[in-house]
C-alpha cells in the first residue's frame, strides 16, 4: 500500500526507484504513470526476454530508455537482442527474424557479414567505458593459472566417469540425444565436480584431492603473507569441504551462498572489511554482484564457470573502487581435464563479445552432440 501510494503521488522531476522483483509486483500501479526517462541497472538480469523480469520493465511507459550492464553478453547473442528489445522494441526484428538472420550465421557459421550486420546497427547506441578509463588510481591487478595434476586414485576416477559419458553418448542418436540433454548436463557436472574432489561425487571416496591441496597450499602461502582472501566456487557443497579443511589448519573464514539472507551478507561484508578474519567463501552466483570486498587484495576461483564474465565479475567484488593494494587471481584448473575444454570456451565467449560491443563477456543448451564429445578429448 506503501508503494501505490508513492507511484500514485510522484510528481514531474520526481524519481522512483525500485527493484526487479517489486517491479513485478508493482506492475498494475504503473499503468497510467509516464516517465521522462527510465533506467535499470545491471541490464543482464533481463537477458532472458520470457523472464516475467524482463517483461516487466518492457512495458513501463517512458520516453527514454536506458541499460547499464558490465555483461551485455554472456553466453548468447539473444541476451543482447532482449537488452534491446527494452531500449527499442523492434529495432532488432522479431527474435524468431534475429535468431535466423544474426544469430544463428554469427554463432554456427562464423559469419562475418552478419555480424559485421550487427556491429554497424547496435554501435551507435552502445558507450562502453574500461575501468582502466575512468579508475586511473585502481591497483594493478595480477592473474594466474594454477594447473594441478591428479593422483592415480582422482584419475582414476576421472576417466571412469569419462568413459561412462563417451558411451552414453556413443548410445544415443540424435532425437535421443536432444530429449536427454538434461541427464548428460547432469554427467558434465558430475566429472567437473570430480575435478573439484571426488568426495563431492562418491562418499566412500578416500583418495586425495589435488585441487583441495593446492587450495589450501595457496591459502596458507597468502595468510602466512598478511593477506586476505576471496575464495569462489560455484558448488556449495564444495565450499563445505573446503571450510572443513580451514578449519583444520585453524584459518577464519565467513561463508555467503545464494541461501544467506540480505541483512546477512551486508554484515559478513563489513566484519570481513573490518576484522582479521583471512577467508571469505563465496559461490560464484551469490558473489557476482553488489558485494564491495576491497579488504582482500588475493582472489582464487577454485572451479573455472563457462563464462569468463562471470568470474571477473566475481573478481572485481575485490579489484574495485577503494582497493589500495595489488590485487593477485589465482584460477585452478586440473590439467588434461574438462577444465581446460572450459578456458577454451570462456575465450570464445570473451571473443564473441568483444566483436558486438569492442566488453568482457556457444551456451550449453544449445551444443550438440559433437560439441560435449569434444569436451570430452
Amino acid at each position: 500500500g506503501e508503494r501505490a501510494e508513492i507511484i500514485h503521488g510522484a510528481q514531474s522531476r520526481d524519481i522512483l526507484i525500485t527493484s526487479y522483483e517489486l517491479l513485478k509486483r508493482d506492475l498494475a500501479e504503473y499503468e497510467n504513470v509516464s516517465f521522462f526517462c527510465q533506467i535499470i541497472d545491471e541490464a543482464q538480469y533481463i537477458k532472458n526476454h520470457t523472464t516475467a523480469a524482463a517483461k516487466a520493465v518492457k512495458v513501463i511507459d517512458s520516453q527514454m530508455r536506458i541499460a547499464l550492464t558490465g555483461t551485455p553478453i554472456e553466453n548468447r547473442l539473444s541476451e543482447l537482442w532482449s537488452i534491446f528489445d527494452y531500449l527499442m522494441p523492434g529495432f532488432l526484428y522479431s527474435y524468431e527474424v534475429f535468431r535466423k538472420e544474426i544469430e544463428m550465421p554469427v554463432t554456427k557459421h562464423d559469419d562475418s557479414e552478419a555480424m559485421a550486420r550487427l556491429q554497424r546497427m547496435v554501435g551507435p547506441f552502445i558507450m562502453r567505458r574500461l575501468k582502466s578509463d575512468v579508475l586511473k588510481d585502481l591497483p594493478e591487478k595480477l592473474e594466474e593459472v594454477c594447473y594441478v595434476r591428479f593422483d592415480k586414485a582422482q584419475q582414476t576416477v576421472y576417466d571412469a566417469q569419462v568413459v561412462h559419458m563417451r558411451e552414453m553418448l556413443a548410445q544415443q542418436g540424435e532425437s535421443e540425444f536432444n530429449k536427454n540433454k538434461i541427464k548428460v548436463l547432469a554427467e558434465l557436472t558430475r566429472l567437473r565436480q570430480i575435478c573439484c574432489d571426488p568426495g563431492l561425487c562418491f562418499e566412500n571416496y578416500g583418495g586425495e584431492s589435488a585441487k583441495l591441496d593446492a587450495c589450501a597450499e595457496l591459502v596458507r602461502s597468502a595468510v602466512e603473507g598478511g593477506h586476505k582472501i576471496l575464495l569462489f566456487s560455484q558448488f556449495t557443497s564444495m565450499l563445505d569441504l573446503i571450510a572443513r579443511r580451514l578449519e583444520g589448519e585453524q584459518f577464519t573464514y565467513y561463508t555467503i551462498t545464494g541461501a544467506t539472507p540480505k541483512e546477512k551478507r551486508l554484515q559478513l561484508v563489513k566484519a570481513f572489511n573490518e576484522d582479521e578474519t583471512n577467508v571469505f567463501l563465496i559461490s560464484l552466483k551469490a558473489g557476482g554482484v553488489g558485494l564491495n570486498l576491497t579488504g582482500a587484495d588475493v582472489v582464487i576461483h577454485y572451479d573455472p564457470w563457462w563464462n569468463l564474465a562471470v568470474q571477473n565479475q566475481a573478481t572485481d567484488r575485490a579489484h574495485r573502487i577503494g582497493q589500495t593494494k595489488m590485487v593477485v587471481v589465482y584460477r585452478l584448473i586440473a590439467k588434461g581435464t574438462i577444465e581446460e575444454k572450459i578456458q577454451e570456451l570462456q575465450e570464445s565467449k570473451r571473443a564473441l563479445s568483444e566483436q558486438v560491443i569492442q566488453g568482457d563477456a556457444g551456451q550449453l543448451g544449445g551444443m550438440s552432440k559433437e560439441d560435449f564429445i569434444s569436451l570430452l578429448s
